[in-house]
């Protein structure tokens, strides 16, 4: 592991009431050991765990593609400060990094174009084509094979937003073959029970308070999909 645990010190929060400091799951919790290649965060909308991940990505001097700002009706100071009242212990310094998110990743890609427009060869890095010319799911697959092959610490964010179920499969190997090879870890968000099965991962439930490991057969998502692939026709009779 690069890092092995995640410290969080509600006792230092500067508010107890507003967001991201209100929920429950980060208030409530102390500390998350990191002791497999493969870490995923699930639970629903809201419980934390991206917030928690990008607070992560932050403390680890990772940088975060962004768009342009936009106005806002009413700004919360403390929205992106989570990062500040937590620590992480890494287990022999620290190594290179990325930060994944669908919703930002077509701010790479456009970067990326502006890069290869005085350098063409950056591209071969990404199996030589544009990431913006390949459809959404191919672009995206590009970027995981090429960047995943470098020893160090990923952390992404919902990857399975554009991706088929097939593709999803393909993520899931990477995670595995890469985190085997002992050279790259990962903490996934995810509410896909395709990646959630990656052998070996350990999982970790937003949805109490404190976060808890959960076995993948006890996870929502995989209890939803098995119930509905058994007995699809009650859930679609009308």
């Amino acid at each position: 592991m690069h890092i092995d645990t995640v410290t969080i010190h509600p006792d230092r929060f500067p508010v107890p009431n507003a967001y991201p400091f209100n929920i429950p799951a980060l208030a409530e919790t102390r500390e998350i050991a990191l002791d497999s290649p493969v870490t995923f965060f699930m639970g629903e909308n809201g419980t934390g765990k991206s917030t928690l991940l990008q607070a992560i990505a932050r403390r680890c001097n990772m940088h975060i593609w962004g768009g342009a700002e936009r106005a806002r009706y009413r700004r919360n100071p403390h929205e992106e400060n989570l990062y500040k009242y937590i620590s992480v212990k890494w287990t022999a310094g620290s190594v290179p990094g990325s930060f994944f998110s669908a919703d930002i990743f077509r701010n790479f890609a456009q970067n990326l174009d502006e890069w290869a427009s005085m350098d063409p060869g950056v591209l071969e890095y990404f199996g030589g084509a544009s990431l913006l010319t390949q459809s959404h799911g191919e672009s995206l697959m590009s970027f995981f094979r090429s960047r995943y092959a470098i020893k160090g610490l990923y952390l992404l964010d919902e990857p399975e937003t554009a991706l088929s179920p097939r593709r999803c499969i393909e993520l899931l190997s990477i995670f595995r073959d890469m985190g085997r090879k002992g050279h790259a870890q990962f903490i996934v968000c995810s509410h896909s029970p395709l990646l959630l099965a990656c052998p070996g991962a350990t999982i970790y439930s937003f949805d109490s308070a404190p976060v808890q490991r959960c076995a993948y057969e006890d996870t929502d998502y995989f209890k939803v999909y098995r119930e509905f692939l058994n007995n699809r026709h009650a859930f679609t009779a009308g």
